[in-house]
């Protein structure tokens, strides 16, 4: 039996952060929607339309930012983790960030296009990252997200000190 969008929506709520379908450290979302493994190219898959569809609208919904966290693969993290991402965003790469946004074109091709991080972050979010210490956000995000992160290099300015 394959899950409909609001149990899925459900579950990214739960977990915080869910893979679409490369595998890793944490669950895979085309994996969790069909009911079971996937081996192989999951549009192949028997339930292919239905996960396709579901897929859609999770990254159509205002509560999962689509980006590309983990190991550079589509990543999906609902809302509720975005305060602590955004306090722990100098442990991860500005293009682990970026909001990832699927745009159809007229001749029916599909295009990824990136809003660079933090634009696309509500004021409301970066009200709430402020009441959170980084120990905080980092507990918060988990150190299997922790380890995905990028060493940064300092600024000249910090490098001075």
């Amino acid at each position: 039996m394959t899950m409909q969008f609001a149990e899925a929506l459900s579950f990214v709520r739960q977990h915080g952060v869910v893979l679409i379908s490369a595998k890793g450290p944490i669950p895979r979302m085309t994996e969790i929607i069909a009911g079971e493994p996937i081996s192989g190219s999951w549009w192949a898959h028997r339930h292919g339309r239905q996960i396709f569809t579901v897929l859609r609208k999770l990254g159509d919904s205002p509560e999962v930012l689509v980006c590309r966290l983990v190991n550079e693969h589509v990543t999906l993290v609902h809302r509720r983790l975005w305060p602590a991402l955004v306090r722990a965003a100098s442990r991860f790469a500005p293009e682990q960030l970026a909001r990832v946004h699927e745009q159809h074109t007229a001749s029916g091709r599909h295009v990824n296009q990136a809003i660079a991080y933090p634009n696309w972050v509500p004021p409301d979010v970066i009200d709430a990252a402020r009441s959170l210490t980084e120990p905080m956000a980092i507990n918060l995000l988990g150190p299997d997200i922790m380890a995905m992160g990028k060493a940064v290099k300092p600024s000249r300015r910090q490098r001075r000190s």
